[in-house]
């Protein structure tokens, strides 16, 4: 076996540089969420399993990391109960505990060679029977936590234990990390940390916008350009029914999630693998493939005529569609003719799918809060976005980055009955996530993060001698004290070793304090990146090098 030290795969080490490049990612968002009464919280690393399963979907729940329990991992378990969990999946012919204890005696030789020994075994030997058969029993009995895969699912469990207390809407933000076991890739981890916001406690499609203008608050002030995908789950729904597929709609959104990994080609064989007819398959992609075109656009008559407006309400349509959005509403409007089965003759067998059209006016709204407030954001409607958690239930949110080659760096969207998972129902919410070491990835590739963002260190005082030495440290205290970090070179040693050391750490000053300094009352300071040497007295230190940093728009705190 090697000693060679290595770590899981899936997992990092950070080093100083890349902790300070993170946590200006960190301090970044966590700024933007504070600008918009966002709370924050922190929930344990793990959860209790039951907590977890089940809320992710078959994918998800695969990909949970499981807590073995400690100890005897099926100490304590009754016989009658490992008797049955073991003869249904060792001893599966076996029918009652006679046969099961002879089965243990003539093949195991577990038990004293006693005809008479059936009834009831003795502790030792029970002992014996479960250390044999404990890799046997159900994974209930191996383990009862897990480690969080997201935090939107621990936040409902903390809403739902904490209601009575809090004050909704509650709108809360979170920076911790989350664990999966999925197959490490570019861009892809076991463990990550993820940024998230939520809002619970109301339905109101104000929340919506507010959290696509984070994102889009975010984003600008690192610099990265994105596309912010939106669809709503009912419309994956209305899809299903207008399609007669309602029973398949679980099939049918998991599929069309994995688009970007499989295409349509590799979509449409997933479909027919699990028995959807390739006609329904067809309206299905007649629904999600839509391309803008101005066509599409109902006129103000049709939407009095034919689609029961007001002419209020179809006024306020037809000025959301010669917004900044004209695109995305193109493809909105077609889908709603599709939906609607009073629009085309030849479609009159079809059953209108309200939940569907439902998720459109919703949308539609959502536009109409930006465009009313002359909030411009490159913020499209995507019918084939279909994130593939269960618990979504109103609009759902996607973020990738241009100009590289990168899967989403954000996502989210409405959970109307999360809490309802934990005994505690009808409290709606909706969220967002950003998943900063893909954006990490991102800004390294695009190199967007700001010059001297690794210097923490603003200067090093050179160790001149004993005296000297001591000297320094009491006014490196002093700079500290205004709030300059600074550090004293930890021995006196030659110049050029000194120097040398500064400039590996990219220590933007050197301070030397020697005995004539000292008497002078003074030092002389030089820029490492100019050459540039200056005598600066000691009372005026401080304010010399905040003002000649080499960067002083960096000088943030991290989270």
């Amino acid at each position: 076996m090697s000693n060679k030290p290595s770590i899981p795969q899936g997992t990092r080490d950070f080093s100083a540089e890349v902790v300070q490049k993170r946590n200006y990612i960190f301090s970044t968002i966590k700024n933007i969420f504070e600008l918009y009464s966002f709370q924050p919280l922190e929930t344990p690393a793990f959860e209790n399993i039951e907590t977890l399963m089940g809320k992710y979907g078959e994918e998800g729940d695969k990909l949970i990391f499981k807590i073995l329990n400690n100890g005897d991992l099926i100490k304590g378990i009754p016989f009658e109960q490992l008797f049955k969990e073991s003869k249904d999946s060792f001893l599966q012919y076996t029918e009652t505990k006679e046969e099961f204890l002879k089965k243990l005696r003539e093949e195991l030789k577990l038990l004293p060679d006693n005809p008479n020994f059936v009834a009831t075994p003795s502790n030792e030997v029970l002992d014996l029977i479960r250390k044999e058969f404990k890799t046997y029993v159900k994974d209930t009995y191996l383990t009862k936590r897990a480690l969080k895969y997201d935090l939107t699912i621990p936040f409902a469990r903390y809403v739902a234990m904490n209601h009575g207390k809090l004050t909704f809407p509650f709108r809360r933000y979170q920076i911790q990390p989350v664990w999966r076991a999925d197959r490490p890739q570019r861009g892809r981890y076991r463990e990550f940390t993820q940024c998230d916001a939520d809002v619970v406690g109301s339905k109101s499609l104000l929340n919506e916008a507010e959290l696509v203008s984070i994102y889009a608050n975010v984003f600008s002030k690192l610099g990265i350009e994105v596309q912010i995908s939106i669809n709503n789950r009912k419309i994956l729904e209305g899809i299903a029914e207008y399609c007669g597929c309602i029973d398949k709609l679980t099939i049918i959104t998991t599929a069309i999630d994995k688009i970007d990994k499989i295409g349509r080609k590799g979509v449409e064989d997933e479909l027919i693998q699990h028995g959807i007819p390739e006609d329904k398959i067809s309206s299905i992609f007649d629904c999600i493939f839509i391309e803008p075109d101005e066509n599409y656009l109902f006129t103000k008559d049709e939407l009095i005529n034919d689609y029961s407006f007001s002419e209020e309400d179809a006024n306020r349509h037809i000025d959301i569609q010669n917004s900044y959005y004209r695109a995305s509403i193109e493809i909105l409007d077609c889908l709603y003719g599709n939906f609607y089965n009073d629009y085309n003759d030849d479609i009159k067998e079809v059953p209108i799918t309200k939940v569907g059209m439902n998720g459109i006016d919703e949308l539609i709204e959502v536009f109409r809060y930006l465009h009313t407030n002359n909030i411009k954001i490159n913020l499209v409607f995507d019918p084939t976005l279909a994130r593939g958690l269960n618990y979504y239930t109103g609009a759902i949110f996607e973020v990738k980055a241009k100009g590289v080659q990168m899967g989403s760096i954000g996502g989210g969207g409405r959970y109307d009955d999360l809490t309802g998972l934990f005994g505690v129902p009808n409290i709606p919410g909706v969220g967002i996530s950003f998943g900063v070491d893909r954006i990490y990835d991102v800004m390294e590739e695009l190199k967007l993060f700001p010059k001297n963002i690794q210097v923490i260190t603003k200067a090093l005082f050179f160790n001149m001698g004993e005296e000297e030495g001591a000297f320094a440290f009491g006014i490196m205290q002093q700079l500290r004290n205004s709030g300059i970090a600074c550090e004293l070179y930890h021995e006196a040693s030659k110049i050029n070793k000194q120097f040398t050391y500064a400039e590996k750490k990219n220590i933007p000053f050197v301070i030397i304090i020697g005995s004539k300094e000292m008497e002078e009352k003074s030092c002389a300071v030089k820029n490492l990146a100019t050459g540039k040497q200056e005598i600066v007295a000691f009372d005026k230190l401080a304010d010399y090098l905040k003002v000649n940093s080499p960067n002083p728009d960096v000088d943030w705190l991290p989270y």
